[in-house]
């Protein structure tokens, strides 16, 4: 029941958009390990990503900045139903269009 609900409401605001972007996580990367120790936070972590998937809604996610610690920030695009095609030609008109696919992260140990 709450899935079709979720469904309904992308259905509807899909009614006047052909894509939706999102953030990937609502804080940047974190470093490799960082969050290990608490797993809730890193749960936490997908919260952006997981209505697409409980929607059945295709989506991508790709690099869009690094944060002031040099980790990567990451954007999302959601697409309507079957509508994959969409959704890849975006991403790579961003990606064609800016040089973050380039960049690396700092890692640290």
């Amino acid at each position: 029941m709450v899935r079709t609900m979720i469904q309904r409401d992308f259905d509807a605001v899909f009614q006047d958009v052909d894509l939706l972007v999102s953030p990937v996580m609502p804080t940047p990367a974190f470093q490799l390990g960082e969050r290990l120790e608490d797993p809730l936070q890193m749960y936490l972590s997908d919260i952006y990503t997981i209505p697409a998937s409980l929607a059945g809604l295709p989506a991508i996610s790709f690099p869009c900045g690094l944060s002031s610690k040099g980790l990567p920030i990451g954007l999302q695009l959601m697409g309507r139903p079957f509508e994959e095609t969409t959704v890849l030609r975006a991403a790579y008109a961003y990606e064609q269009a800016t040089d973050w696919r380039r960049k690396r992260p700092v890692i640290r140990s």
